[in-house]
């Protein structure tokens, strides 16, 4: 049977997360906004959230359950992330941020700064 991990939405933004209108599709959720939770052993999300409803640790609107998957599951290789909804349970994927090309910087930065601290005599 599949391990997942729970991942909490934290009380900040899982108020958020309640007033938002709902969308379908793929949520981008950001680690800051969760705390790492139990592991817990269930055939699908569906069964964890059965089997954790009649417990204190009921899965909330905004948590994630986050299972590794595919042939090399012991080394944890790939991952599924799914997000509880009010509806459901929905893919999800960790935010990532782009990086910027070193080309994007300004090559003249430096000389700006010291430009602007040299006063006009």
């Amino acid at each position: 049977m599949p391990h997942y991990r729970v991942h909490r939405i934290r009380d900040h933004a899982g108020e958020s997360f309640r007033w938002a209108p709902h969308t379908g599709g793929l949520a981008i959720v950001k680690p800051r906004d969760y705390q790492p939770g139990e592991e817990v052993e269930g055939a699908n999300p569906y069964d964890i959230w059965k089997r954790l409803a009649a417990t204190q640790d009921a899965l909330r609107p905004g948590d994630l359950l986050e299972s590794s998957t595919g042939p090399d599951q012991a080394a944890g290789s790939a991952h599924e992330l799914w997000i509880a909804k009010y509806i459901g349970f929905e893919p999800a994927r960790w935010f990532v941020p782009e990086l910027r090309p070193a080309a994007e910087a300004p090559a003249d930065l430096g000389q700006e700064v010291a430009a602007s601290e040299v006063s006009p005599s």
